[in-house]
């Protein structure tokens, strides 16, 4: 027995779920699946593998902002912690429709309407309806496979002015190319607060970009980012065009340092990482780095060029 399968053997049953959903929930962009399969292949349990993928796929689709298509092609819906119902029931604001989940099969198994208690109020659905209307003109701008939605998250059941609710915008962006041997994507969740006795829309915006290369190697990134914004709190459409037009300043802005970031990193971090003189005893062509730039890579496998 070698040394690894003695480790194994020690390990309980508990212990090996554990492991398993580790690697299942810190699978990169869109390559769950394939970690899922080797995961199977190396437990040879499928009771302790069913368990594991059961807890880790529910966790991982919410966190990676999967968007599935009805079987009617009527709509899409995202799934995520503000559109989820039920364990495995999860709306779609936009059509009024509540999409029913594998989560292993990231598929939809069958779709319902959408109960009235469930829907936000008529006051409340003008302004998430009018900024669901901007943030898809945005996304189809800035991001070529972007989808988006609008959630109401609090004061479903406000009727008239006076009294506070939020909405949350929820944006992703993937590129899922593992013939090309590059994932990737980018997400974003922005909270916004109406609050009336200030008579403000307060915003926190929180990104994640992820990207994944591994022809003859294994390079991640993954960056997180914060930030904070408000502005007048004013009528639907009003308020959507300002809040939208935040959500572009400060996302652009991120994007940017991204990649002023990565335009810096042949002549820093590459270089601090790599020998004086490497095994092959070739010098490397310090006085041209920008041939191993991944600026560009990163930018197409993201889908976020042409992005402003």
């Amino acid at each position: 027995m070698s040394d690894e399968e003695e480790t194994a053997s020690q390990l309980t049953d508990n212990q090996k779920i554990e492991i398993a959903k580790w690697f299942l929930l810190n699978s990169p962009a869109g390559e769950i699946q394939y970690v899922a399969k080797d995961i199977r292949a190396l437990l040879k349990n499928e009771r302790l593998y069913l368990a594991a993928v059961s807890e880790a796929f529910p966790l991982y689709n919410k966190s990676h902002l999967i968007c599935l298509e009805f079987p009617d092609r009527s709509g899409e819906v995202m799934v995520t912690s503000f559109s989820e119902i039920d364990k495995n029931e999860y709306i779609d604001p936009r059509t009024a429709q509540v999409a029913i989940i594998d989560h292993v099969k990231q598929v939809i198994e069958d779709a319902r309407p959408a109960k009235d208690e469930e829907l936000p109020s008529s006051y409340v659905e003008e302004y998430r309806s009018a900024l669901d209307v901007e943030i898809i003109k945005y996304v189809s701008e800035a991001y070529p496979k972007g989808v988006c939605s609008v959630y109401c998250t609090s004061g479903k059941d406000v009727e008239e002015p006076g009294m506070d609710f939020e909405l949350v915008v929820v944006i992703c962006a993937a590129r899922h190319s593992p013939q090309n041997f590059c994932n990737g994507s980018w997400r974003s969740v922005w909270n916004m607060e109406f609050k009336d006795e200030l008579q403000m829309v307060e915003v926190r915006g929180k990104f994640e970009v992820g990207a994944h290369y591994f022809e003859e190697g294994n390079v991640q990134l993954d960056a997180k980012h914060e930030c904070k914004d408000s502005t007048v709190f004013q009528s639907a459409d009003d308020s959507a065009v300002s809040l939208t037009t935040i959500i572009r300043h400060h996302e652009a802005e991120y994007l940017n340092s991204l990649q002023k970031s990565y335009s810096k990193l042949p002549d820093t971090t590459f270089k601090d990482l790599r020998r004086k003189l490497p095994v092959t005893r070739t010098l490397f062509p310090w006085h041209n780095t920008q041939q191993f730039s991944l600026t560009k890579d990163i930018q197409k496998s993201l889908g976020l060029e042409g992005s402003k």
